[in-house]
C-alpha cells in the first residue's frame, strides 16, 4: 500500500469526486483513478460508489477513511521529526489561523517569533475556525489559531487571547455626539456584522452580536450581513449603521478620527482565541517555540500532549 494511493483516496473523500481530487493533487484524472484501482485491489473491496456528479464512500471506504488519515498523518509526523533532528530550530513551521485574527495584536507575536527565529520559515494558512481544527487534526499544519475552543479529544486547546469587542459608529454620526449613549439610543439603528450562517470565518462574531442584542432587549434590531471586516468599517464610517468590532482592528480608524467607540453599558464583550495542536502529534523545536510565543504550553514529552 503506497502513501500516494492513500493520499488520493483521502482527497477524493474530501472533495467528493475524482476530478476535484486530481485538480487538488495536480494530477491527471486517469492517474488518480489508477491509484484508487491499485488501492482497492490491495484492500480487497471497492472504496467508492460512482454516482452521477460525484462519488460516495462505500461501507468499506467509511471503515478505511480514519485509518487512512492516521497513516498519512503519521507519515507527515515522521518526515517532520526527521527534519527536526537535521535542522534543529530551523526549518518550516505551518500555522492555520482564522483570517480576522490578522487584524488583532496576535500578529505582533508572530512578528516576534519571526524576528527571533530567522532560520525558520513560517507558513500561514487562513481558514474558518472549524477548518483550522481540521487542518491541525489531519496533520496538514503544526498549530492552529481559532475562535472558541474545540472539545475534540485529539486536540489540545489553550486560551491565549481574549479579543475585546467595541461598539463603534461614524465620527459624524448623531450617536457619536451623544455624551453618554445608552442602549435606548441604539433602538432602530442597523448593525453591520458577519452573517450568522454560511460557513464564514466571522460566524463567531455574529453569534456574539446576536447574544448581546438579545440580552439587552435589542433582538428586533436589523443586522446587515457584510462579509468583510474592512467593508464593515468603511460602511460604518459612512454612517450606514453601527458595529461590534474587534478593538485591535479599529486602531487605525480611531487614530484617523473616522470611527468613534460608543461605551454602551452592558455591551462589553470579547471573543476567546485558542491555540491548538494535536494531542499525540510531533512538534519539532521550532513549532514548540512558536507555541510558546503564542502563549501555549508545549508538550512535556517529545510526542506527548
Amino acid at each position: 500500500m503506497e502513501l500516494i494511493e492513500v493520499e488520493a483516496f483521502i482527497m477524493i473523500a474530501r472533495t467528493g469526486g475524482f476530478t476535484a481530487a486530481a485538480r487538488a493533487l495536480h494530477l491527471s484524472q486517469p492517474a488518480v483513478s489508477r491509484r484508487i484501482e491499485l488501492l482497492e485491489r490491495e484492500v480487497g473491496a471497492p472504496l467508492f460508489d460512482r454516482l452521477r456528479g460525484g462519488v460516495r464512500l462505500t461501507a468499506a471506504g467509511d471503515i478505511f477513511l480514519p485509518y487512512a488519515e492516521q497513516m498519512l498523518t503519521a507519515a507527515r509526523d515522521a518526515a517532520i521529526a526527521i527534519r527536526a533532528v537535521q535542522l534543529g530550530t530551523e526549518g518550516t513551521v505551518s500555522l492555520a489561523l482564522v483570517g480576522t485574527l490578522a487584524s488583532t495584536d496576535l500578529t505582533g507575536r508572530l512578528r516576534t517569533f519571526r524576528e527571533t527565529n530567522p532560520g525558520v520559515r513560517l507558513v500561514l494558512r487562513t481558514a474558518r475556525s472549524v477548518e483550522v481544527s481540521d487542518l491541525v487534526r489531519q496533520g496538514e499544519v503544526s498549530l492552529g489559531l481559532r475562535y472558541f475552543t474545540d472539545s475534540s479529544s485529539g486536540l489540545v486547546c489553550t486560551l491565549v487571547h481574549d479579543e475585546a469587542l467595541s461598539v463603534v459608529c461614524a465620527v459624524h454620526s448623531p450617536l457619536g455626539r451623544i455624551g453618554d449613549a445608552t442602549v435606548a439610543d441604539l433602538s432602530g439603528v442597523p448593525w453591520l456584522g458577519f452573517a450568522a450562517s454560511g460557513g464564514h470565518s466571522g460566524e463567531p462574531f455574529a453569534r456574539i452580536l446576536e447574544r448581546q442584542l438579545i440580552r439587552l432587549g435589542l433582538d428586533e434590531a436589523e443586522i446587515v450581513a457584510v462579509d468583510s471586516l474592512t467593508a464593515q468599517k468603511r460602511l460604518i464610517e459612512a454612517d450606514f449603521g453601527v458595529g461590534l468590532l474587534p478593538t485591535s482592528s479599529i486602531e487605525e480608524e480611531l487614530r484617523a478620527g473616522t470611527l468613534r467607540v460608543l461605551p454602551i453599558s452592558g455591551m462589553e464583550a470579547s471573543a476567546p482565541v485558542y491555540v491548538l495542536h494535536r494531542r499525540n502529534g510531533f512538534l519539532g523545536p521550532a513549532a514548540r517555540q512558536l507555541l510558546v510565543t503564542l502563549g501555549g504550553n508545549p508538550p512535556t514529552e517529545p510526542r506527548g500532549g
